[in-house]
């Protein structure tokens, strides 16, 4: 499992013109999805972005989580975290994990995710065509894979 954790001031998604997802300050997460992923990385990924100390405290030092921060969640399936491009200019998607694995992963990191937040967790659109608006705050990016935990 692979994420791009991105703190913001605000972020939206938007299927066919609709606004289906939508946060103020908090995380955007953008989420891929591999063939050996299982539960175990849901459950890992979760816990490590709940903990993640990346809001500023009271002097201004990176040492808060979303949760303490009573941030937001939104979180965005995203196969192309997995792209390789070793090879030609069009990159080869063989490392995403096919829906009937990742669909039911994606489902169970919003769920868990939200268990641990204790907050409902904003959501893309699986599958669909999305746009996807933010503004970055600070900018603070951050890239995980539960495959480097170490």
């Amino acid at each position: 499992m692979r994420v791009v954790i991105q703190r913001v001031l605000h972020a939206q998604v938007t299927v066919k013109e609709k606004v289906i997802g939508k946060i103020n300050h908090g995380l955007l997460i953008l989420v891929g999805i591999t063939h050996d992923d299982t539960i175990e990385d849901v459950k890992w990924m979760s816990k490590k972005i709940v903990g993640l100390r990346i809001f500023d405290d009271e002097n201004g030092v990176m040492n808060k989580s979303v949760k303490e921060e009573k941030g937001e969640i939104l979180a965005i399936s995203q196969f192309t975290l997995f792209a390789s491009t070793k090879k030609g200019n069009r990159p080869s998607y063989i490392e995403a994990a096919k829906h009937e694995l990742s669909k039911p992963l994606y489902r169970q990191f919003c769920e868990t995710l939200g268990e641990l937040m204790n907050s409902s967790i904003q959501q893309g659109e699986f599958g669909a065509d999305m746009q996807v608006e933010l503004l970055n705050d600070g900018p603070v990016t951050i890239c995980i894979d539960s495959k480097h935990k170490e």
